[in-house]
């Protein structure tokens, strides 16, 4: 009998080139990351993507601030990105732009197959625009006269469109989210919901008087909005229905977006599917905000704390760690470098760090042969650990591998094996081996380069979940310096 190979296709959102990356990027992208890893290491088949969106009237604005070609200012922040990510150890499969013919030629495509639809039409737009969100608001919508996220009013706008007749979709999608309970992003649901049942009123999907696009391809005069482009990049970097990659991994099984941008992935981007005559994904996941000083950090607002500077200065390691620890996935969190130091010195030197270097020193010194009996079952923690990451509480999981580390700490100081000799010695070390290698591999999504070490330092390589369990130890240990170093 053959057995198919479960997939798993995980997606950030794509980042909007007006500026750098900063430390709110960095913690949705750290995050579909360790949810990355940690289905490679169940033996699924992932397909991470990533990448950035580079179209729009304000990547255009951003680009003449600076006196800088529009394409050359894109093709330098795309980049940054990219070393961003690959800095901080970021395990993405492709890395789309949607600058790229790949994607512009799927663009079109699925333009044409939704205007013979019949779901395209052209007609006049009025209303108040908010440049920084690329979009129309309603009253509603803002905060004594300004958009709430970039604390501007928005501009008076009339021009001639082409409109998406989402309205037609409106009764589809509620029975999609009635269906399909785990659809919605579960803090922000309701809201959803309630807003697609007020009604859905047609979407202006073009833009005249921009140059910045990719062209409509029935009215050359307009440009397709950048919403309508940049959502079709999950598709497109799978190339289109018939590319056998597609086949292989849509739909998508996690959208990970940031708060601002759930209306489109929520309602505008299954209603764009429904219309081209593919499923929506399976799952949109809102991330949360990190706040500094209770503030959204943003580019807009100017408050971005870079994150390569802070890894440079802790480690990758500790700032991933952090950034997942100390936010249940989510909600907002605050982003405090005094924080990061003291779950550095606390968790990661204290009890991880100490871990590994006390039972390996132990074992240095130890003559006779490492093996034993298991003094715990932990099928039932690593069970809950499981449950935890496939219900993306990637905080709580971190903190029942925390347990174990600690219970680790706990059995050498109750055994204290430098007072046993012999067999009682070999079994002590024995448990002790066997407990680290599993909390490496539990370890190895969220620090995969302290995951690296540790299992170096045990003399194997690095394993996956389904070798979670005592076994006879086969490795060859061979101490190292410690993990992480204490801040003062």
């Amino acid at each position: 009998m053959v057995f198919k190979i479960k997939k798993f296709y995980i997606t950030t959102p794509l980042y909007y080139l007006n500026n750098k990356p900063h430390i709110g990027t960095a913690y949705a992208t750290i995050s579909a990351d360790v949810i990355a890893r940690w289905h490679r290491i169940n033996n699924e088949k992932v397909f991470f993507l990533t990448g950035t969106d580079e179209h729009g009237e304000k990547v255009k604005r951003a680009a003449d601030e600076k006196g800088q070609n529009v394409k050359e200012f894109v093709d330098n922040l795309s980049l940054e990105f990219k070393k961003t990510w690959d800095y901080l150890n970021i395990s993405y499969d492709d890395f789309i732009r949607t600058t790229e013919n790949r994607h512009k030629e799927i663009v079109k495509k699925f333009i044409e197959i939704v205007e013979k639809n019949g779901d395209i039409y052209k007609g006049k737009y009025e209303g108040k625009y908010c440049i920084g969100c690329e979009n129309y608001k309603t009253d509603s919508e803002l905060i004594d006269g300004k958009c709430s996220d970039h604390k501007k009013s928005p501009e008076i706008r009339k021009e001639d469109t082409y409109f998406f007749r989402l309205s037609k979709y409106q009764n589809k999608i509620l029975d999609f989210y009635k269906n399909n309970p785990d659809f919605l992003s579960p803090n922000q649901a309701n809201e959803i919901k309630n807003r697609v049942k007020e009604g859905l009123k047609d979407v202006s999907i073009t833009r005249i008087n921009v140059d910045w696009g990719i062209p409509f391809p029935s009215d050359k005069n307009h440009v397709i909005y950048v919403w309508f482009d940049a959502l079709i990049n999950y598709v497109s970097a799978l190339g289109d229905k018939n590319c056998s990659k597609f086949k292989d991994f849509w739909p998508a099984d996690l959208h990970i977006i940031g708060k601002e941008i759930n209306w489109f992935h929520s309602v505008l981007w299954p209603a764009i599917l429904f219309s081209i005559g593919i499923e929506p994904p399976k799952k949109i996941y809102v991330n949360g905000w990190l706040l500094s000083e209770n503030n959204k950090i943003s580019k807009s607002l100017g408050n971005i704390i870079n994150p390569i500077d802070i890894a440079n200065k802790y480690s990758v390691d500790s700032l991933r760690y952090y950034l997942i620890k100390e936010t249940p996935f989510g909600l907002d969190g605050n982003f405090s470098e005094n924080k990061l130091i003291q779950r550095i010195n606390g968790e990661l030197v204290s009890d991880l760090g100490n871990l590994v270097y006390r039972a390996f020193s132990l074992i240095e010194k130890f003559d006779g042969e490492i093996k034993g009996e298991p003094s715990e079952n932990l099928e039932n923690q690593i069970k809950i650990i499981s449950e935890n990451m496939e219900k993306l509480q990637l905080s709580y999981a971190l903190q029942n591998i925390w347990k174990i580390i600690r219970n680790t700490n706990k059995y050498i100081n109750e055994k204290e094996p430098w007072k046993l000799s012999g067999e009682n010695l070999g079994n002590v070390l024995y448990n002790l081996v066997e407990r680290i290698r599993i909390i490496a591999i539990l370890l190895s999504p969220f620090i995969p380069k302290t995951s690296e070490e540790i299992f170096n330092q045990l003399g194997l390589k690095p394993q996956k979940i389904n070798e979670c369990k005592m076994g006879e130890f086969k490795g060859k240990i061979k101490k190292g310096s410690y993990l992480f170093n204490k801040i003062d």
